[in-house]
């Protein structure tokens, strides 16, 4: 168990923890932020999944004030301007997406790339968090995968005329993710998060989406390390 060997280790009162803290914090207070809105933008496009997205938006709204707690359960203040600009991009991917009724787009971005994200950074976050930030973020988890869940069962049931779409989405947004985790790489390091092993779940979390989905096993290889070679 050598991540909660490390945990016992780090000193989550130190001045280079709290530092690094206060902008990861601010990262998932943010992103789940971003969720709430975009889960809300898209009932109104699905009106049939209306009540189920509204349930996630409000899910979301829940995981980002457990997330304010554990920012002040260790006194430190999220750097929530960081955390604008680390999730800009895919925001204003989204907002266009939505702007021109690109439904595929949008399920892509939030209900793939930000929960996949979000699943694997909590996944190896908790073996080296606090003891309060721990037990928050094992129950954020579990929702998470419920909502990914949705993104993948819509888009399986609506394959074969999203795919093109699907590829086009994955080519402008994946390559993100990667100068996002890249963005973070010392701030994560800090808090006992090595980046390999953040890319490496990502890549297991949304290889295992797009199988979901109907994507080929070649496809799933071509797809996930679109833009890998920048990290």
């Amino acid at each position: 168990m050598p991540q909660l060997e490390a945990s016992a280790a780090i000193d989550f009162r130190s001045e280079s923890y709290q530092d690094a803290y206060s902008r990861i914090n601010a990262i998932v207070i943010e992103g789940e932020q971003e969720a709430h809105e975009n889960y809300t933008k898209l009932a109104d496009f699905l009106p049939d999944s209306k009540d189920q997205l509204h349930s996630l938006a409000k899910m979301e709204s829940r995981h980002k004030k457990g997330f304010e707690a554990c920012g002040r359960n260790l006194s430190v203040t999220p750097d929530m301007e960081f955390a604008g600009q680390f999730f800009s991009q895919l925001h204003c991917n989204f907002q266009d997406a939505a702007s021109r009724g690109n439904i595929v787009t949008c399920l892509l971005i939030q209900s793939l790339i930000i929960e996949c994200f979000a699943i694997a950074a909590y996944n190896i976050y908790i073996p080296v968090a606090d003891d309060f930030a721990r037990k928050i973020t094992e129950n954020v988890v579990k929702d998470e995968y419920s909502h990914l869940n949705f993104g993948e069962e819509w888009l399986k049931a609506h394959f074969e005329d999203s795919k093109t779409e699907l590829e086009t989405a994955n080519r402008q947004n994946l390559p993100i993710v990667w100068q996002m985790l890249n963005q973070v790489e010392d701030d994560a390091r800090v808090l006992g998060m090595e980046k390999e092993a953040l890319v490496e779940d990502f890549m297991i979390q949304y290889g295992e989406a797009l199988s979901n989905i109907g994507f080929t096993n070649r496809d799933v290889m071509r797809l996930s390390a679109m833009g890998l070679a920048a990290i």
